[in-house]
């Protein structure tokens, strides 16, 4: 969290965060702690879940509670978001994911059996991200009111 704040700390415009995997985990503990400010919406892709056994070679979920990962903030997110994931997730149920969504009250988009959309599952260049940003206001420009 303390690596997002300070790469957050001093940008101006619009800020559109991309997050894949523990990366998502750290969005949603930094949004809890910070409250969001700055963010004008979040891609939230692959989100694993922390609060159950992982497969073997993952560290366990007393190992994720003693370091700070979990339990995973449920709190509705302070700014728009899609949460991404496939269907076939070996780090997460997708009816968890859609938990997670819901909670989080982010857009959530089945992408079928993508597995944990990385390239062990198949993915290098994803345009399917672009579109998603796109969504959340990629290349659009802010505006301001008094």
């Amino acid at each position: 969290m303390a690596a997002l704040q300070e790469a957050l700390t001093g940008l101006s415009g619009r800020v559109l965060l991309a997050a894949h995997s523990a990366g998502v985990l750290t969005t949603v503990h930094w949004a809890r702690q910070h409250g969001g400010l700055g963010i004008d919406g979040a891609l939230l892709v692959a989100p694993p879940d922390f609060d159950t056994a992982l497969p073997d070679g993952y560290p366990s979920p007393h190992e994720l509670r003693e370091h700070g990962w979990s339990p995973v903030p449920r709190l509705r997110l302070p700014f728009p978001s899609i949460v991404a994931a496939g269907t076939n997730d070996p780090l997460a149920r997708f009816a968890r994911v859609a938990e997670l969504a819901r909670d989080w009250d982010s857009r959530l988009v089945g992408l079928g059996p993508a597995g944990h959309v990385n390239p062990t599952a198949g993915y290098g260049p994803w345009p399917r991200a672009v579109e998603l940003l796109r969504e959340l206001g990629l290349g659009q420009e802010s505006s301001t009111s008094a």
